[in-house]
């Protein structure tokens, strides 16, 4: 867990407590990567280490892993999920699915499916339907029962989102980009649309609550654009064409496929 959050892995500790696990089964240690996450992942007595975050910090841990004894690592790393749009989808299915998937942790995690490709026979319909259900979003304190997307982690991560937001000239800002109220560290949810391929919104995992939104014509085009990416951690292709899902399913590199047929 991020070093700016300790006190969730401190909850499962509790958690895992009271399930009656003997002590010393599972052990939880807080502290920051650059002394606690190297020392584990450096010392010679750690069997196996697996490691959730950025390629950066991934590329660190098997430095040290391998300096040390060799550990045994699995790593994933990043991501800039896409979510596949095809004409016949469920158009209110769909948004459910692509509203949640990056604004109900404000974007803050690694299967966040921040591009969206949606096909052009639908795609001003989509765009405009997406707005509406993105400004019904409540924005606000994380602990509220009706709050749908909380605030960004830190300082740091809120003001590289903000230096970033609307940095790539041609793409239309469909709502939001800016911060929301006064303090803390919350954006509006953000939708960007006309993005091209070579945007660094469309590139980079800026990890926040940005959308960014393209058309595709065939599937073919689908797939290319959706591979092009140096992350491959999740991707959803919503149609309610069984055999197009399967297809456009084994043509994409991505750990994990999902498909969604909405409902029928």
């Amino acid at each position: 867990m991020a070093e700016q959050t300790p006190l969730n892995g401190l909850v499962v500790a509790q958690l895992i407590k009271e399930a009656g696990f003997p002590p010393g089964v599972v052990n939880v240690i807080s502290g920051f990567g650059k002394i606690a996450g190297a020392t584990l992942a450096s010392h010679t007595d750690v069997d196996k280490v697996a490691f959730t975050g950025s390629t950066v910090v991934g590329r660190t841990v098997l430095k040290a892993t391998a300096g040390s004894n060799l550990t045994k690592v699995t790593l994933e790393l990043g991501g800039k999920s896409p979510n596949i749009v095809f004409d016949d989808a469920d158009i209110d299915n769909t948004i459910s699915w692509v509203n949640f998937g990056i604004f109900f942790n404000s974007g803050q995690c690694c299967c966040a499916g921040s591009r969206i490709y949606v096909q052009e026979g639908i795609y001003d319909k989509f765009v405009q339907r997406f707005k509406e259900r993105a400004l019904k979003n409540v924005v606000g304190d994380p602990f509220a029962r009706d709050t749908f997307q909380g605030p960004l982690v830190s300082q740091v991560q809120f003001d590289r989102v903000m230096r970033r937001a609307g940095k790539d000239a041609g793409a239309k800002v469909e709502i939001g980009g800016k911060r929301k109220g006064e303090k803390g560290y919350f954006i509006e949810p953000t939708i960007f649309s006309n993005v091209s391929e070579e945007m660094s919104i469309m590139q980079e995992e800026i990890f926040n609550v940005m959308y960014s939104i393209s058309k595709f014509k065939i599937k073919e085009e689908a797939i290319s654009v959706g591979n092009k990416s140096s992350y491959g951690v999740v991707t959803t292709v919503h149609t309610n064409n069984f055999n197009v899902t399967i297809e456009v399913s084994n043509a994409l590199r991505a750990g994990t496929v999902r498909g969604s047929r909405g409902r029928q």
